[in-house]
């Protein structure tokens, strides 16, 4: 019989819904894209573009998970039957179990450089004066060494699988609620500890002003495409997450509130990392050029660190906090899987829970090798991490989003519009521009984002 659970409290319900969405797409890719669209022009564009489109398409998965209150591809079974609509919810959970074989193996990465912080394994060898180059070069290097191995990268992966096993087969309220009440202020707070710090560095003035003094001539259209693209990721739309928790939403739960308050966080905890990472790099000198992706996390901020007192200790609790990020995405991710192997085959929630995580010490394994033994394996001229990244996030999450948009705007307007009211007799006082912005606006715009990302 498939678990028919409800989050116990509110606070649990938006620190559980907090926790999709933050991850390491607010810890890394977000001042990536800031640094490479203008900076402070980006993060308005950025700003508007969750408060305007994000909050709206969110309230569109909202309302279809809690009426349903079943997994993404029953959602749409019960709203559709006998229709091949079915095939846009089972897509998220296709794009998401995709996802979540390579998240594992980025999760190990965080787990193992904070496990080499806590023993100054990291920074052996490695003097506060050196020189700038000779850092980057030292910490590059042990970059390479580490992503390029075997060993390693397959352990911290595995362990990373483990844990969520463990947080999973808790369920609902004793697992993903409980960490996520835990987990949650815990990554805020340090938030909070590494912003006080950066500021208090010299020049951090500097990095203060490119972060929030916009220059409106900065904004292009490749910008605004790319803040909607962020905007998008950083809320977890289209990855079935946000259906998979609204239906364990209480029916009085008010949509619209929980949708502004996650948003919101969310966006606080983009911007705080924000404020962590632009000071600390124009105090040190550090180029734009080091603020890409991967090399961000595992070469740039060691490399502030090493210029810091208490290195290991910031270095530490820096990788904690990439962890408590990493951990909870993973477990929401998963979480999409587990409820629609429960509800569409009947599984109990312990088996539904092996069923997902089981394979992916495979599937994983295949991401975490493919940097080294497996680098000459190739799909699509891409290794096979890059190509599951492309191939799900890039594709099929915007695919997702804009039949969701499509289906939710037209074919069933009714869901979103009771939903919103609580069924109440009187529409909701934001219905009509929130039923435009799904049925017209949004699937115009993710349609773009996927144009761009070819």
């Amino acid at each position: 019989m498939a678990e028919k659970a409800k989050f116990s409290s509110k606070i649990g319900l938006v620190a559980a819904t907090v926790g999709s969405a933050i991850g390491l797409g607010n810890v890394w890719r977000f001042p990536a894209e800031t640094q490479a669209n203008g900076g402070a022009a980006f993060l308005v564009v950025y700003v508007l573009c969750v408060l305007l489109l994000g909050i709206p398409v969110m309230l569109a998965e909202f309302s279809l998970g809690r009426s349903a209150g079943t997994d993404a591809v029953g959602a749409y079974r019960r709203f559709s039957k006998h229709s091949p609509w079915w095939l846009a919810g089972a897509l998220p959970v296709l794009a998401a179990y995709l996802i979540l074989s390579f998240y594992m193996v980025v999760a190990g990465w965080t787990l193992e450089y904070f496990l080499q912080s806590l023993s100054g394994k990291l920074f052996a060898g490695v003097t506060a004066g050196a020189d700038a180059s000779a850092l980057d070069g030292v910490f590059k290097a042990r970059m390479q060494e580490y992503v390029c191995g075997s060993t390693g990268p397959l352990v911290n992966t595995y362990v990373l699988i483990l844990l969520n096993l463990g947080v999973l087969l808790f369920g609902v309220r004793k697992g993903i609620e409980r960490l996520s009440n835990v987990l949650m202020p815990m990554l805020f707070l340090l938030l909070v500890v590494f912003c006080c710090v950066s500021l208090s560095l010299p020049k951090a003035g500097e990095g203060l002003r490119f972060f929030f003094a916009p220059d409106f001539s900065k904004i292009t259209p490749g910008v605004v495409v790319s803040a909607l693209g962020q905007a998008f990721f950083s809320l977890s739309l289209g990855m079935g997450i946000l259906i998979t928790y609204a239906a364990y939403y209480p029916k009085q739960t008010r949509l619209f509130r929980t949708a502004v308050t996650v948003s919101l966080l969310d966006m606080m905890a983009a911007i705080l990392m924000g404020v962590v990472i632009f000071p600390a790099v124009t105090s040190f000198g550090l180029s734009g050029a080091e603020l890409e992706g991967t090399a961000l996390v595992f070469v740039t901020l060691p490399e502030v660190f090493a210029r810091m007192p208490g290195t290991q200790v910031w270095s530490a609790l820096f990788f904690l906090l990439l962890l408590v990020a990493a951990l909870t995405s993973t477990v929401s991710i998963a979480e999409v899987s587990v409820s629609f192997v429960q509800n569409r085959f009947g599984r109990s929630r312990r088996a539904a829970c092996l069923i997902v995580l089981l394979p992916l010490f495979g599937l994983s394994a295949l991401s975490a090798l493919s940097f080294g033994v497996l680098s000459d394996w190739k799909i699509c001229g891409q290794v096979f991490f890059n190509f599951l990244d492309t191939l799900a996030t890039n594709i099929m999450l915007p695919v997702a989003s804009i039949l969701l948009c499509l289906f939710i705007g037209w074919r069933r307007p009714g869901v979103l519009r009771g939903e919103l009211s609580n069924y109440s007799e009187s529409d909701h006082r934001l219905q009509r521009p929130i039923s435009f912005v799904v049925k017209w606006l949004a699937p115009g715009l993710i349609l773009l984002v996927l144009i761009a990302g070819f």
